[in-house]
């Protein structure tokens, strides 16, 4: 089946986001196909197929695909300012976080290669065995965050949000009255990037309050995103920009492209 409709692919174990964008889809008329395999749906090679799934399942079939999956720079909380970090924040290598002589958050920048949370010392990270010190890490000051909020941004306004955490336990909700608040710092947030630390036109950022006030938690790939009780249809918008074919990608997008591995058959 190729097609010239723009398909939306899930990942094989689709989750709750998952459904609720194949419902969006349908209801606005969009073919949802979910995969039933790692490997790229024959059926779908030279049709301009968007894909909602984690890194992995990216990697595996955006290749053969020719899809451009957008993602944040390594080094985007880093380079913001401390004032809407909250924290200090430093884009560095493993093998030099593995040098730390007292408790730091540390975590991948993107792909989940290992646990983020807070370290006592560097020696308690994966030794140079299971990952090389080349491996890029985020290091920051321990904060506590007592509440956190994820939206879904397209061209640099907010499209969808919701709450996913209290204390550091998930707790999902829609946006209630700290709604204003949070779009708010979030306004602040895009602003400051664009100057600071640019973004590509679709992803997630997350934000969150600390005993100090407002902070960055973070900035995702929207097309590996959990939409959490953010409205289906927007979340849809961003995911399909954020993960569709590379033919389609505007050249303000390109220095967010996820760099895709060759994929051997």
């Amino acid at each position: 089946m190729i097609t010239d409709s723009p398909v939306l692919l899930l990942a094989p174990r689709v989750n709750e986001t998952g459904r609720q964008l194949r419902t969006a889809a349908g209801l606005r008329g969009l073919r949802a196909y979910t995969a039933t395999s790692w490997q790229a749906p024959r059926e779908l090679l030279g049709a301009p197929v968007h894909v909602y799934g984690g890194p992995l399942f990216g990697d595996a079939v955006g290749r053969e695909l020719g899809l451009a999956l957008l993602e944040p720079t390594e080094d985007w909380l880093a380079r913001l300012p401390r004032a809407l970090t909250g924290r200090r924040v430093s884009a560095t290598t493993l093998a030099r976080a593995r040098e730390l002589r007292g408790p730091a958050f540390v975590k991948p920048p993107a792909d989940k290669l290992f646990a983020a949370r807070v370290y006592p010392d560097g020696g308690a990270l994966p030794g140079p065995e299971l990952l090389d010190g080349d491996t890029p890490v985020l290091v920051s000051e321990v904060v506590r965050f007592r509440a956190e909020y994820r939206l879904f941004v397209l061209d640099g306004a907010v499209r969808a949000g919701s709450r996913y955490a209290v204390d550091g336990d998930l707790s999902v909700e829609p946006l209630g009255r700290e709604q204003a608040e949070v779009l708010a710092f979030t306004r602040d947030v895009l602003a400051a990037s664009v100057s600071h630390a640019p973004l590509p036109s679709a992803v997630v950022v997350d934000v969150g309050r600390t005993d100090e006030g407002w902070a960055v938690v973070e900035a995702n790939a929207a097309w590996a995103g959990g939409g959490y009780a953010a409205e289906p249809d927007d979340v849809l918008d961003v995911v399909l920009r954020s993960a569709g074919p590379a033919a389609q990608l505007p050249a303000t997008d390109r220095p967010f492209r996820r760099e895709l591995p060759e994929v051997v058959r």
